[in-house]
């Protein structure tokens, strides 16, 4: 029912535009002069509709349409690295906020004396996965480090992961006796515990090594209930690419968060730009990209895959 209705969402969606489309062609077929100004508004309307229906043509994948759900870790790179990571999850945020997803933190690790080691957010809106898979990879800053005493210049990495959020629609069986559950107290910046009780839970599954957590929920059935969604959410993807990998039409494979292993680079000295070296697509407007201007990134990459 979820399906037909998406798809009935689809036909209607492109039934109106070729509506407005005739009507603008009987429009023009009067040659009213009077009419002209509101001819060439409409006619640039379309355009602009026409242009926005290409690109959703661009995010036709099996889970494009999906909530996501991204995890970041600090790599190379120490403090300067956790400081990085921090600084890309508030990127994510703000473009998250720009589209108007609802976002959730539903698990971070602190760093020892600035930034995140690791979080892990849930994106929630119409196609959040199909723009966010673009960001799967490494990413490398290069700054001026504040950490650095001698205020020299720094490289630091961080990884992104981006799955699917498919939530109830998950069908991937999990065996109970496969899993290893703990508990423990969830904890605030500083090392501060939030609660007495131990309502953060942590889920390691066996057979593929994968482990998750969840402390941002109150209780711990709540916590418990989220890991496991993410953890089948991150088993359906394994499994999808093992799918697409015996057809030789995907290439996932893991990489460390390390030089020579950037999808794309934001160097703030000695010159400011930031680079996808994947698309080629660059802005020197580092400021705006880390404030969340991702758009045309994704854009260039999914246009981008067009062609592989």
């Amino acid at each position: 029912m979820q399906r037909l209705s998406e798809l009935q969402e689809e036909l209607d969606y492109w039934q109106h535009l070729r509506q407005r489309i005739a009507d603008t062609l009987e429009l023009a077929a009067m040659e009213d002069d009077e009419l002209a100004s509101d001819l060439a508004a409409e006619t640039a309307q379309l355009e602009q509709e026409l242009d926005q229906a290409e690109f959703r043509l661009l995010l036709s994948g099996p889970h494009d349409r999906s909530d996501a759900i991204l995890a970041i870790h600090a790599g190379a790179g120490g403090t300067d690295a956790q400081d990085w990571a921090a600084m890309l999850l508030r990127m994510f945020l703000r473009w998250a906020e720009r589209h108007g997803y609802k976002t959730e933190i539903l698990d971070s690790l602190e760093g020892e004396e600035a930034g995140i080691k690791s979080a892990t957010v849930s994106i929630g809106g119409r196609y959040a996965y199909g723009y966010l898979k673009s960001e799967r990879g490494v990413h490398r800053l290069v700054r001026l480090s504040p950490f650095d005493a001698a205020h020299r210049r720094h490289t630091s990495f961080a990884l992104v992961e981006v799955w699917p959020d498919l939530g109830d629609a998950v069908q991937v069986e999990i065996n109970p006796a496969d899993l290893e559950i703990e508990t423990f107290r969830a904890s605030s910046a500083g090392g501060q515990h939030m609660q007495k009780n131990e309502t953060a839970v942590r889920i390691r599954h066996r057979p593929s090594g994968l482990v998750v957590s969840c402390q941002n929920e109150r209780s711990q059935t709540q916590n418990r209930e989220t890991a496991l969604r993410v953890l089948k959410s991150r088993l359906a993807q394994i499994e999808e690419q093992k799918r697409r990998e015996a057809i030789s039409s995907l290439k996932g494979k893991h990489v460390d968060a390390g030089w020579g292993n950037q999808i794309r680079s934001y160097v703030q000295h000695p010159y400011q730009m930031v680079k996808d070296h994947r698309t080629g697509y660059e802005s020197g407007n580092v400021t705006a990209v880390l404030d969340g201007a991702l758009d045309p990134f994704m854009e260039a990459y999914l246009q981008h895959t067009l062609g592989e």
